[in-house]
Formats: C-alpha cells, structure tokens, sequence
C-alpha cells in the first residue's frame, strides 16, 4: 500500500455512499451528493458502488474513492471478476474493494488474479473478507487493505450484531497490511473501539448514508 494514502487514511473515517436496489436514494445524482456532504463533515474518503457513480463521484470530490461493483445478492457479488474490476480502475477508483472470501468466483477466477490485473492498472485492491484464514490469505495474496466487510454476512459464518471487533484485533496482530474495520458500526463509541483495537480505519455507512434504514429503526422502535 502507498504511504500517503496510509497515512490519509490512518485513525479516520471512511464512509460509505451507497443505496441498496429500490431505494428513493439510488440515484447517482443524490449519491454524489451524500459524497460531497461527508467529504465535507471529515471523511478520509468514500467508499461508491458501480463504475457511473465512482466516475461521478472522483469527479466531485477531493478525498480517495473506494470503488466497488455489486452484481447480484448471492455468493461473490462485491466486484465479483476481475472485468468488474478494471471497470472500477477505469472510472477512477484509487482503491478497488473485492470479495476475497473462500467461494468460488462466477468466471471462475481467483482473488489473486483479480488484484494482479489491478495493480497493473495502476490501483490499490481493498479485500473485503469474512474470517481470520480469509484475511490472512488476503494479505498474502497481495491485497493492500483488508476489510472486516463481510464478517457476519456469509453462510457459515456467526450472525452479530455488533461489530467484529475480535476480527479486527485478530487481524491488525498478524497480517502485514492495514485493517479497516467495516460492518454494523453504528456509534462514533464504536468506531473509537476499531481503532484501539487497530485498525487503520473505519468504515461506516448505514448509520451516517441510510435514511430508510434509520426510519425504519425508529418505526420500529415506537411499534407496541
């Protein structure tokens, strides 16, 4: 990983712009705009998903973009080949964020191939991972993050609540790269924990970028 781009990422925060499919939100327009606003609260830098928005969005904004391409909602789908890939670099990504778990691709290729073609193309390659062997492997693979993402999402793995703080721990105590902590961080308490427990950096979306998520918590909360 490059130094300045460690360094503008070290003890801050990332966050996430993105709208899941049918959501009022998911418009590029309205998604380069939640950028733009969290650039301006103090983000490090924005993690955007599919390739018209990364463009758009580097377009806007001074801080780093972490490109990702969901295609799908089953097994790899987070930048799942390595076209996916290139097409992210292509539109402007600094980093390219991957599924590096254990299961097979749908092309059939390898989370090691994915990041060669990345790193020839002149970015940096974020593993998002769901277990300690897949970070490990992440690492060794030539990742230059590794996301704790997908801890808690894949079958197989325990369902939390809370964020994978132990993941993290595990992690920043025995791989070479940085950790970002991502997943279910909800609180700035909880952010302050990844970074103690030493992460680079933290990743928050849904409690920053989620409005329909956010209401339906409260709707929720006031439901007899």
């Amino acid at each position: 990983m490059t130094l300045p781009l460690a360094d503008a990422l070290k003890g801050r925060l990332i966050v996430s712009c993105q709208a899941p499919p049918g959501d009022p939100m998911r418009q590029t327009d309205t998604l380069v705009r939640m950028a733009r606003a969290a650039e301006a609260g103090g983000a490090a830098a924005v993690r955007v998903n599919e390739p018209e928005v990364v463009a758009a969005t580097v377009a806007a904004v001074d801080v780093p973009v972490i490109g990702l391409w969901k295609d799908g909602d089953t097994g790899v789908y987070i930048t799942p080949t390595v076209r996916h890939a290139l097409a992210l670099v292509e539109a402007g990504a600094a980093v390219v964020a991957a599924d590096a778990t254990a299961r097979p691709r749908p092309d059939g290729s390898t989370f090691a191939e994915l990041v060669e073609a990345v790193h020839a193309a002149g970015a940096l390659v974020m593993a998002d991972v769901s277990t300690f062997d897949e970070g490990r492997e992440a690492a060794a693979r030539g990742a230059d993050l590794v996301g704790t993402t997908l801890s808690g999402y894949v079958p197989g793995t325990p369902r939390q609540t809370a964020p994978d703080l132990a993941l993290v721990a595990d992690l920043a105590a025995a791989i070479p790269v940085p950790v970002i902590a991502e997943g279910r961080i909800a609180t700035p308490e909880q952010a302050a924990e990844a970074l103690t427990a030493g992460a680079l950096s933290v990743v928050v979306g849904t409690a920053i970028t989620a409005p329909t998520a956010l209401t339906r918590t409260f709707v929720a909360g006031l439901t007899p």
